[in-house]
C-alpha cells in the first residue's frame, strides 16, 4: 500500500510538472506552432513507471489544458494525447524490455519517428478543420512547416530527456520516493550518464535550439 501511494504521489508530481512547464514553457518555433516541454516529463514518467503510467499523465495533463490555456477545444486535445503518446508510449515500452542506455536512446528515436509520422497524418486530416483552410493549403504546408516543427519538437524532447532523466531519478531515489528496480538508462547502480549518452542529448538539443534561432532570424 505504502508504494502504491508513493506511486501516486510521484505521478501527481510529475503530472503538476508537465502542466506548469506546458504553460510557462511555450516557445514559437514556425508560424502559428509553438513547443513546450511537457513531454519530457511524461517521458520521464513512462521510463520509471512504464507506458500505462506515459499515457495517464498525457490524459490528464491534456484535459486539463483543454479546459485552461488550450483554445483549440476537442480537437486540441486529441492532438496533443496523440503526440505525447506516439513519443513518450513508445520510448518507454522499448525501455521496458531493455532497461539500458543504448535501450533508451532506441526508444526515444523509435517515438520520435512515430510521433512525426502521426502528427504529419493528422495533421492532414485535422488541421484544415480547426484552421478553416482547404485541404490542398494545408498538404501544401505539411513539409515546409509541419515536418520540421515535429522533427524539431520531438527532437529537443528527445535530447533534454536524456538530459534530466538520470538526475531526477537520483532526486527521487534520495527522497525514497521510487525504488532501486526503476534503473536510470545507464544501468542499475550507475552514478552518472554515459558521456556518449550526454553528449547526444547536449548535441541534440544545441542543434534544435539553433535551428529554431535561425528560422526565427535571430541567428
Amino acid at each position: 500500500m505504502q508504494s502504491k501511494t508513493k506511486k501516486l504521489t510521484v505521478l501527481a508530481m510529475l503530472s503538476a510538472m508537465a502542466y506548469i512547464v506546458m504553460v510557462v514553457g511555450r516557445i514559437p518555433i514556425v508560424l502559428f506552432l509553438k513547443y513546450d516541454p511537457k513531454d519530457v516529463i511524461i517521458v520521464i514518467a513512462g521510463f520509471i513507471y512504464g507506458p500505462l503510467s506515459a499515457f495517464m499523465i498525457s490524459l490528464a495533463v491534456s484535459l486539463v489544458e483543454m479546459f485552461t490555456v488550450s483554445d483549440n477545444g476537442f480537437i486540441g486535445f486529441f492532438m496533443n494525447i496523440l503526440s505525447s503518446c506516439a513519443l513518450a508510449c513508445t520510448a518507454s515500452f522499448i525501455y521496458k524490455k531493455r532497461r539500458t542506455a543504448s535501450g533508451a536512446v532506441i526508444g526515444l528515436a523509435a517515438g520520435l519517428v512515430l510521433a512525426v509520422a502521426a502528427m504529419m497524418l493528422w495533421n492532414y486530416f485535422v488541421t484544415p478543420i480547426y484552421m478553416g483552410m482547404p485541404r490542398e493549403a494545408v498538404a501544401g504546408m505539411l513539409l515546409p512547416v509541419f515536418l520540421p516543427f515535429n522533427v524539431l519538437k520531438h527532437g529537443l524532447n528527445l535530447g533534454i530527456t536524456l538530459l534530466l532523466y538520470k538526475p531526477l531519478v537520483v532526486a527521487l531515489r534520495k527522497a525514497h520516493m521510487i525504488p532501486e528496480e526503476n534503473r536510470a538508462p545507464g544501468g542499475a547502480h550507475s552514478r552518472k550518464l554515459t558521456v556518449g549518452v550526454v553528449l547526444l542529448g547536449a548535441g541534440v538539443v544545441i542543434t534544435c535550439v539553433m535551428v529554431v534561432l535561425v528560422m526565427n532570424g535571430i541567428l
